[in-house]
Parts: C-alpha cells; structure tokens; sequence
C-alpha cells in the first residue's frame, strides 16, 4: 500500500458482497487520516455505476470511512441544509490509490433537522438472500445500525453540522493549493 497523504486524490469503489464492483466515485480529496477513520471531500465528481451509466455529484460531499465501524457517512450540502447519507458497509481498505468498500443496501438518512430515515429495507433483504449472507454478517450489519441511529440521536461526531462545514473549508484549501500546483 502506497503511504497515503493528506491533499491526495483517491477514488472510491463501492463493491456488492459477491465482487461485483457497485459504483466508483472518480475523486476524493483526502482532508485527515485518523487512528481509526479517513475524512474525504469532493464536489461534482463524476461517478460511474456498474452498469456504465455515469453521472455527477450535484453538492460538496465530506465521507467518513472507518477502519473498524462497519458503515460510513457523507455529509451532504443540501439545499435544505446539512443531510447525512450513511452505508451500512464494510470497514474500508485502501488498494493502491483507492478506497474500497462492500456495501450492504441498508442506509441511513438524517436530515437537517436530526430526524432519519432508514432505507432500503427490501433491497437489504433481497440481497441477503441471493447471495448468502451468513447469521453472523446480518446479526452485526443489524447491530451497527443501532449503533449508527444510537450516534445520530446522541449527535456524535461526525453527526454535527459545524464538523462538515470545517471539514468542507479544508476541502476548498485542499483544492485551491491543487488549482496552484497544476
């Protein structure tokens, strides 16, 4: 594994249980390295869905990838305000310069105001079927729900409006000393 940088740019593959690739996002800008979590940024970044269709962010995004926490978060800039986008997923690893993940259909979404939603119930329980999931992988993906819906009504980090909009300020400082290098 390549030593990683803060003010790197890294894509992101987001994979199914089986292998198969689910969706890459082509930029990331790297904002802090954590004993036990990444902070990414990037804004209208292409993303390519496993089918070949392709589209672009339309709104700043800070993610949080974990070493241990099997999900992760994007702060989202919404028209309506701050929203949290949270995967039910596996803890990340780094190949090369991209991070990669598995994810496992079950989202979280928390709006402006701290109320959520869970999604994508049906696609979870689908999915776990067709491809297996053992007792153990359901039991803990449950589990880390509880503890991510647990950390949004607590307010935990990274679940604070003020934390994305710092984190939003490295990435404009990130992408302006890019802008300058190149």
């Amino acid at each position: 594994m390549k030593k990683i940088k803060v003010g790197g740019h890294y894509v992101i593959h987001c994979y199914k249980h089986d292998g198969r690739i689910h969706k890459i996002w082509e930029e990331a800008v790297l904002l802090e390295i954590g004993e036990e979590y990444l902070v990414f940024g990037n804004d209208r970044t292409k993303v390519i869905e496993s089918d070949g269709r392709s589209w672009k962010t339309r709104e700043p995004a800070i993610m949080f990838f974990f070493k241990k926490k099997w999900f992760n978060v994007i702060g989202q800039y919404k028209k309506e305000g701050i929203q949290f986008y949270c995967n039910i997923a596996s803890p990340f690893l780094i190949d090369e310069n991209a991070v990669k993940y598995i994810d496992y259909d079950l989202d979280l979404r928390v709006f402006p105001d701290g109320s959520f939603k869970v999604l994508d119930r049906g696609e979870y329980n689908y999915h776990k079927n067709q491809m297996n999931y053992s007792k153990e992988l359901d039991r803990i993906l449950h589990m880390e729900l509880t503890s991510l819906i647990d950390s949004v009504r607590k307010k935990e980090w990274p679940f604070r409006h003020e934390e994305i909009k710092k984190y939003y300020e490295i990435y404009k400082q990130e992408k302006e000393k890019s802008a300058v290098l190149n």
